[in-house]
């Protein structure tokens, strides 16, 4: 029996360059960015050597912030580092406290005590079924995932509520809400991520903290290389504006949660999904 042709709204892996790059001039994104005020502030992104927080830390600059990258592959980030201005690179793996403590220390020593704090390292983990997944491949993404978010703001919230003042946004998912199939562990982990972010929202409300996240559809960075192409065919049609978000896109709204402008808003779960979840 012939396969079914592929639905006209996936496309096939070849041509993503050249569609991501026709969005690049696209009128929808206009000429330039909004003015997001950091100027002063320091800002901590975990991860933030490639993809979403490469775009993020890049726009934090271009805000008037100081960047510290926090990453484990210290190479890419001083690489990165190089190409942002008033930026640091140090090397820090978000499962390993002690690693945390002494990143938190030189971001101090350098730049100043944390403002901002963007939790975005991750793993997408294995595509397949809950019953053949490796237990260790499982607890390796809810490590990074979830428990490193845990653990950067268990370093850093003292540090805030000291100064009273202070914005906390994670990086979760559209699989947080939704979950995805074959992706059990990832799903988890966001959910889980979410559910922290209304916690510590809430132990913080009568501060000067924000505590934030948000639930991006999936973005083209170097985690679709972790991803099957199935999984990845998944996705696209579900998103009624029939394409990936962008990293500028993301990275445009962490900003505004960053700046003090986010006054009134804690334990949110923002979505950018591109009309995938309307809550």
């Amino acid at each position: 029996m012939p396969s079914k042709a592929p639905r006209a709204s996936v496309m096939h892996l070849a041509t993503f360059a050249e569609f991501f790059a026709s969005f690049a001039l696209h009128p929808i994104f206009g000429n330039g960015m909004n003015t997001i005020d950091l100027n002063g502030k320091t800002a901590i992104v975990t991860g933030a050597a490639r993809g979403i927080g490469k775009a993020i830390a890049e726009r934090f600059a271009a805000s008037g912030a100081r960047v510290a990258i926090w990453d484990m592959d210290m190479p890419a980030a001083e690489t990165t580092a190089a190409t942002i201005s008033g930026s640091i690179a140090l090397q820090a793996d978000v499962t390993e406290p002690q690693s945390i403590t002494s990143a938190l220390a030189a971001t101090e020593a350098r730049l100043g005590p944390p403002d901002i704090l963007v939790n975005n390292a991750g793993i997408s983990g294995p595509n397949m079924p809950l019953d053949e997944y490796p237990p260790e491949a499982w607890r390796q993404v809810i490590e990074i995932d979830l428990i490193g978010v845990f653990n950067c703001c268990r370093a850093v919230v003292p540090a805030m509520r000291r100064r009273n003042y202070g914005r906390i946004i994670s990086i979760a998912s559209i699989a947080g809400k939704e979950g995805n199939p074959n992706a059990s562990a990832y799903s988890a982990a966001k959910a889980g991520v979410i559910g922290l972010t209304k916690s510590l929202g809430k132990e913080l409300a009568e501060t000067g903290i924000r505590v934030n996240c948000v639930t991006p559809a999936a973005a083209r960075t170097d985690i679709f290389a972790q991803m099957t192409e199935a999984q990845i065919e998944y996705m696209l049609p579900k998103i009624p504006m029939a394409r990936f978000v962008l990293v500028e896109e993301i990275a445009a709204l962490v900003a505004w949660l960053s700046s003090e402008d986010c006054a009134f808003s804690t334990g949110g779960v923002f979505d950018i999904s591109g009309g995938r979840a309307t809550y």
